[in-house]
């Protein structure tokens, strides 16, 4: 009888991650060594510096690196993977299925279009809560929670079900993604937080000025903007 094996599409960042883990593995990266810059990694396995971005999250994750804002990556020793094992239930998954890039690429797909029809359809009183979930952002001790409730709100005004459902689903999906946390936890700040409120700001604009073509470029400007920040690519091809 003849069989097949299980056929499976590796993500770019998995196929990276794994290189650079096996020359640690190999002895070509030693622990404590810093490993090479982004650029020169991605002109080595000639690649994007955001995928390579997005592999080296993924290792810190795993207990393979160490990723330290300003200063590089650095190769960890076996007893961080250890610590990480021990950390976590047998068999547990470490939730890297989803990569950063994918999650804004499929929100750049929808929210705009979302954005559109909210300002089509929005009533008085979701555009009010719109408005308040954007002026709570600045200062705030939470801000991450009044940029969610903005952006969910304006899925729910959109008219559409189906379109409000598929938002839910990627901010879950964001939520828990180890990468997508990870990038969160060193890239976004205060002041990054300061610049999404400014961007926040002409979308509401639009909204309660009724331009749905405005408010559809004011949020792709947005999420563009946090792909920017992330060092991400979420373009239509991100392999390039």
């Amino acid at each position: 009888m003849t069989t097949f094996q299980p056929v499976s599409v590796a993500r770019l960042y998995r196929v990276i991650a794994n290189q650079i883990k096996d020359k640690i593995r190999g002895g070509s990266y030693r622990s404590g060594e810093r490993l090479p810059a982004e650029r020169e990694l991605a002109e080595m396995l000639q690649v994007s510096r955001p995928s390579v971005r997005e592999a080296l999250i993924a290792l810190e994750i795993e207990g393979w690196v160490d990723v330290r804002v300003g200063s590089g990556v650095y190769v960890t020793g076996p007893e961080s993977r250890l610590r990480l094992n021990e950390n976590n239930a047998p068999g547990a998954p470490l939730l890297l299925d989803v990569g950063a890039a994918d999650l804004l690429q499929a929100r750049l797909l929808v929210e705009p279009h979302c954005a559109e029809l909210a300002a089509r359809h929005a009533t008085d009183a979701q555009l009010q809560a719109m408005e308040e979930a954007t002026l709570a952002l600045p200062g705030s001790e939470q801000p991450s929670k009044h940029n969610d409730r903005l952006h969910l709100l304006i899925a729910e005004a959109c008219g559409n079900v189906a379109l409000a459902s598929t938002v839910q689903h990627l901010w879950t999906l964001s939520e828990n993604s180890a990468i997508f946390n990870k990038l969160n936890q060193h890239f976004v700040y205060g002041e990054v937080w300061e610049v999404a409120h400014n961007e926040h700001l002409p979308l509401l604009r639009a909204l309660k000025k009724r331009q749905p073509a405005a408010a559809r470029r004011a949020m792709r400007d947005h999420l563009l903007g946090i792909s920017s920040r992330l060092g991400l690519d979420a373009s239509e091809d991100k392999n390039m």
